[in-house]
C-alpha cells in the first residue's frame, strides 16, 4: 500500500516576491487560472496581473488536454500580459514562456530541457522525456486591445501515483528532496518577467531556445489538426517559431498540431 503524502503546506503571499510591475493574487481553488483570467481581461483588467490557485480543478492544456493535480501539489498559475512588440513576435510567447521556465529550474533539475513547442521536460535520453511542465498561451480581446493569457502548470511535489500519465514527473521526485514552492514560484516569475525583453530580439530568442530543445535533431510524428500524420526529422525553428520538419519529400512547418518524439530504439 502506497503511504499519503505528508500534508502540503500553502503558499505564503507575504514572501512572495513579485517582479516589479505585476501584482500577484492567490486564490485557495479555482477551475481553470487560465478561464479566469481571461474573463477579467475581458472586463478591463490591466496587463501585470498573475493569478495562483492551490487547486485547479478543471484545468487543460495544449489540444484541450485535461490537466489536474491534487491540492497544493504543484504551481499552477497564469500571467496577463500585453507584449509591446508587432503582432508577428506574438507567435514565440509560448515558446519564450517554456524557455524561462526551463532556465529557472535548471539549477534543481541539470536535465531539463524542451520539447517544441512549449513542453518542459527531463532529458532521460530516451528521446521522450519526463514532462514536469505544461504551458498554455491564449489571446484575448479586451477593451484596450488584445492580450496574452499565460498558462503554466509545474508538477512540483507529486508522487508517482498522483501524476496524470507514466511519461510525467515532479521535480521532488527528481530531486529527490521537498521543494519550497514559494520560492520556486518566485523564482519563474522573476525569469519570465526578465526575458520578456527577448521578444524584442527573436534572433536571440531561436538561438536560445534550441540550444535548449531537444526535439532538435529528432525523429518525429507530427500529429496534424486534420488527422494525418507526418515523420521526419526535425531540422530547425524558422522566424516564427514554426518547426522544421525534413522528410524524403521535402521539409514542411508546423505551426500547429502534435509533436511526439520517436523513442530511440
Amino acid at each position: 500500500m502506497t503511504s499519503s503524502p505528508a500534508p502540503r503546506p500553502p503558499l505564503d503571499p507575504a514572501r512572495l516576491a513579485t517582479p516589479a510591475g505585476w501584482r500577484t493574487e492567490v486564490v485557495e481553488a479555482t477551475p481553470s487560472t487560465n478561464a479566469a483570467l481571461a474573463e477579467r481581461a475581458r472586463a478591463g483588467e490591466q496587463p501585470g496581473l498573475v493569478l495562483v490557485t492551490e487547486h485547479q480543478t478543471a484545468g487543460r492544456g495544449r489540444l484541450d488536454r485535461a490537466w489536474e493535480t491534487p491540492a497544493r501539489s504543484s504551481l499552477t498559475f497564469s500571467v496577463l500580459l500585453r507584449p509591446d512588440v508587432p503582432a508577428t513576435a506574438w507567435s514565440w510567447l509560448p515558446l519564450l514562456t517554456g524557455y524561462a521556465v526551463q532556465a529557472a529550474l535548471a539549477d534543481r533539475l541539470p536535465d531539463i530541457a524542451l520539447k517544441w513547442p512549449n513542453d518542459v521536460l527531463v532529458d532521460d535520453g530516451s528521446g521522450a522525456g519526463r514532462k514536469v511542465c505544461g504551458i498554455l498561451v491564449e489571446r484575448v480581446e479586451a477593451p484596450d486591445g488584445p492580450m496574452a493569457v499565460v498558462g503554466v502548470g509545474i508538477n512540483v511535489d507529486q508522487t508517482l501515483d498522483e501524476l496524470p500519465v507514466a511519461t510525467a514527473t515532479s521535480v521532488s521526485l527528481e530531486t529527490g528532496e521537498p521543494v519550497e514552492r514559494t520560492g520556486l514560484l518566485a523564482q519563474v516569475l522573476g525569469s519570465l518577467h526578465g526575458l520578456q525583453g527577448l521578444l524584442d530580439d527573436v534572433d536571440s530568442l531561436r538561438r536560445a531556445y534550441a540550444h535548449v530543445c531537444v526535439t532538435l535533431g529528432r525523429t518525429v510524428d507530427v500529429h496534424l489538426p486534420g488527422g494525418d500524420v507526418r515523420r521526419g526529422e526535425a531540422l530547425d525553428i524558422d522566424a516564427t517559431g514554426a518547426l522544421v520538419v525534413g522528410t524524403d519529400d521535402g521539409a514542411f512547418t508546423v505551426a500547429a498540431g502534435d509533436v511526439v518524439h520517436v523513442r530511440s530504439a
